[in-house]
């Protein structure tokens, strides 16, 4: 066999068939996608805005889309001379080649929340043809799946962040894809599950702004004594009572703790921002409140039984002075401890700031008891919500995998 023949041989034995890894059944057997230049089957827009058009001014952010630039500022920040903005409509596409945290090579956004609007001529802005489904390719760009072929692209004379890639090479790249009736399936399919995502969203965001006006009903405006709402039993058992926050629960930070409350070793510790490792550190085993490390300003975090921290790097509470724990938990994220922030740069937790505080507290531990457990049950729902908002994510980009073909084919 001659040497043409064998290179013949190899390339059709290593010839690679894209396609996505899940297919829906009646797509099985339509064979590949099909690979074409981006500029076969979308045009850059180039129209130039209106005077009209200075109301509704655009702005692409990698997290929202494209987004009016006055709800995403607070404020119109172009001016008044739009004459160089482009003008884009419904399905348009617009690509910011500026490097960030989520898009290595830039964000390809839709326009799918407005009918038209003006983006800055710093954008790329594109449209596709007739027969091809811009919500596909919203998903397509949203994959990464594009990725390696902006790589190729990316300009080494970049400067600060921005690749600097025209709308002409940019429309130069090779895309695939199926034909029309794919393109809607994977669209709807993806689409319906970001649907679920934006519900279950919403849900996550009623559970929290429920607890905080709850939170706002349940412990008495600063000053105050009584509350808005109280539970039926507690109704007729008098005023709350002011007490100074050093009297009810006292933060107290790098004192010595006894031996048998310090072990050394490689464990689970609980901080303000989750749950991390540490290795060979001394470590406090106690119920309790922590703050941020080094007494920063952090979210209060409720330490259970068990639950361990880092001796002598927190403020934390040393004594609840009789009162219910998790009431008091509850008690310092209703009174806010940016409130006791104090130093410049960074800011640090005042623990004087915190003890001199007047809080009112229920007369009983019962009532204490009542308003911490209520509050516990809400945090147990935000925390499934937030799991199953989680599990969503999760198999969304399981399906994007699934959906598209693997991008190491396409740059190999």
């Amino acid at each position: 066999m001659s040497n043409k023949e064998n290179a013949t041989n190899m390339t059709q034995s290593t010839k690679r068939e894209l396609k996505p890894r899940l297919r829906f059944p009646e797509f099985q057997d339509a064979g590949e996608w099909e690979e074409k230049r981006l500029r076969k089957i979308a045009k850059s827009v180039s129209d130039k805005a209106l005077e009209k058009n200075n109301d509704n001014i655009l702005t692409l952010s990698g997290e929202h889309g494209l987004v009016l630039q006055s709800d995403y500022f607070g404020k119109k920040i172009a001016g008044d001379n739009v004459s160089r903005y482009i003008r884009i409509a419904l399905n348009d596409f617009v690509y910011n080649d500026r490097t960030t945290k989520s898009s290595t090579y830039g964000s390809i956004k839709r326009l799918s929340k407005y009918k038209s609007g003006i983006v800055s001529p710093i954008y790329k802005c594109f449209r596709f043809g007739f027969g091809e489904n811009p919500v596909f390719w919203d998903w397509y760009f949203e994959s990464g799946f594009h990725e390696p072929q902006l790589h190729g692209l990316v300009n080494e004379g970049a400067r600060a962040g921005r690749f600097n890639i025209s709308i002409e090479k940019f429309l130069s790249t090779l895309v695939w894809h199926p034909g029309g009736a794919e393109q809607k399936k994977i669209a709807d399919c993806l689409s319906s599950i970001d649907d679920l995502i934006t519900a279950q969203t919403q849900k996550l965001d009623t559970l929290k702004t429920h607890k905080k006006g709850l939170m706002q009903q349940l412990f008495p405006a600063e000053g105050g004594t009584l509350p808005k709402l109280r539970f039926p039993e507690f109704q007729d058992a008098g005023e709350w009572e002011e007490k100074r926050m050093e009297d009810v629960a006292p933060l107290q930070r790098g004192f010595d703790l006894p031996s048998d409350q310090i072990i050394q070793g490689s464990i689970p510790v609980v901080y303000s921002n989750g749950i991390q490792n540490f290795h060979n550190k001394r470590m406090a085993i106690a119920p309790g409140l922590v703050t941020g490390r080094s007494g920063t300003i952090g979210k209060i975090h409720f330490i259970e039984e068990g639950d361990y921290w880092p001796h002598n790097t927190s403020l934390w509470v040393t004594s609840f002075k009789g009162n219910f724990p998790k009431f008091i938990y509850y008690l310092y994220n209703a009174i806010g401890m940016n409130r006791f922030s104090s130093g410049s740069g960074v800011p640090t937790l005042n623990r004087n700031y915190v003890h001199a505080f007047q809080a009112s507290l229920p007369p009983s531990v019962g009532e204490q008891q009542k308003i911490a457990n209520c509050f516990s049950s809400l945090d147990d729902l935000i925390t499934a919500q937030t799991q199953k908002l989680d599990t969503l994510k999760t198999h969304k980009k399981g399906m994007m995998q699934q959906l598209f073909p693997a991008m190491e084919e396409v740059s190999s």
